[in-house]
């Protein structure tokens, strides 16, 4: 039996049509999919995330074992509250997953692993652990919401109007707060301003009805889907996965060379792939003739090489076919993608389409 969220009674009760999401009984969609893609586009809407796993790191050496799991430098944060997006990765450099970690305190760090990696995430942290002076608690009763769209602050500030407003008003993108039970962090995955709130399990079905009552329109996976990849998010399994590394993946811009003499899990595998050089780079596309664009489908270089799409659909925002794609490192400004065995052209872009609403291509 799949596992479920506290929420799952609500998504019946929602219409929601139910699909297997990594063992998760997760809503789909609840209504048309383009229709929820655009009122999180040019409204507010909020998805349950709960499935994900959320683990909390405390003791006194937490940072040091943090500067050794992770690419990205954990030192830079030094505001409590403050988040930072990074890869956790095995000895070749390859990603064992993509997370979000917050610093609450020094010898206190939140992480937001995902849902699908769970087992093997916390068996990799906890295999490093007993060499520091740390304790590791997965908070497995919380739920987390994320609401989502231009119309996200207004909402979660009506819902939450018993706490400070002004201070959740405030919060900067890639911050977050606790007030009372509630764990607020100004992030999300979508390319629109947003929230996402932690609380605890019971409290979470009160939540969602209060902001559904506030006008907040319920969203499934299928628009989460279509909203990252507009904005240009990986997808951990899809974009990259433990034989990728963030260079091939293009999340170079995670990894955090200096300082030099700082040691983490796959930099010496990651250094030496940087001195030899990347054989593919990772770019979005835009189809130009008829067609959607899907994972695994064959990219063709003008020279003949060729590559593989990871993350592809349709654009409800643009009104056209989208993807992401991992090519051979000399591709041009134009492509061929093999749709069905015909070749249709496709321009090669960058791989953020659109970014609070607008088109960035």
């Amino acid at each position: 039996m799949n596992k479920r969220t506290p929420l799952y009674e609500l998504h019946l009760e929602m219409g929601a049509k139910m699909v297997d999401f990594g063992g998760w009984d997760m809503p789909l969609r609840y209504g048309s999919q383009i229709e929820e893609h655009h009122q999180v586009r040019q409204g507010v809407g909020m998805f349950d995330v709960s499935h994900m796993t959320v683990v909390d790191v405390t003791g006194a050496g937490t940072r040091a074992l943090l500067q050794y799991l992770f690419a990205n430098d954990v030192d830079r944060l030094k505001t409590p509250g403050k988040a930072l997006y990074t890869c956790m990765l095995n000895t070749q450099g390859k990603v064992l997953d993509d997370l979000i970690i917050y610093y609450m305190r020094d010898d206190w760090y939140r992480i937001i692993f995902n849902a699908s990696t769970r087992d093997k995430d916390l068996a990799w942290v906890k295999q490093h652990a007993p060499n520091f002076d740390v304790t590791i608690t997965e908070q497995a009763d919380a739920a987390m919401i994320a609401v989502q769209g231009p119309g996200a602050e207004q909402a979660v500030c009506q819902v939450l109007a018993d706490f400070d407003v002004d201070a959740i008003r405030s919060l900067k993108p890639f911050n977050a707060l606790e007030q009372g039970d509630y764990f607020i962090a100004r992030t999300g995955y979508t390319g629109e301003d947003g929230y996402e709130i932690i609380v605890p399990d019971a409290l979470a079905p009160q939540l969602w009805s209060r902001l559904h009552a506030a006008g907040v329109t319920p969203i499934g996976l299928g628009a989460r889907d279509s909203l990252r990849l507009e904005a240009g998010m990986n997808l951990y399994g899809s974009d990259m996965d433990e034989q990728t590394s963030p260079l091939e993946a293009g999340l170079s811009w995670t990894i955090a060379w200096e300082p030099a003499e700082r040691d983490f899990i796959g930099r010496t595998a990651l250094e030496q792939q940087k001195k030899q050089g990347v054989d593919n780079k990772f770019v979005g596309l835009l189809l130009e003739g008829k067609g959607v664009l899907r994972s695994h489908q064959k990219v063709v270089l003008d020279d003949g090489s060729e590559g593989e799409i990871t993350s592809g659909g349709f654009s409800p925002t643009l009104q056209r076919s989208i993807a992401f794609a991992r090519v051979p490192a000399g591709i041009g400004e134009q492509c061929n993608v093999d749709i069905r065995g015909k070749q249709i052209p496709a321009s090669v872009v960058k791989t953020v389409f659109v970014r609070h609403g607008k088109a960035c291509n």
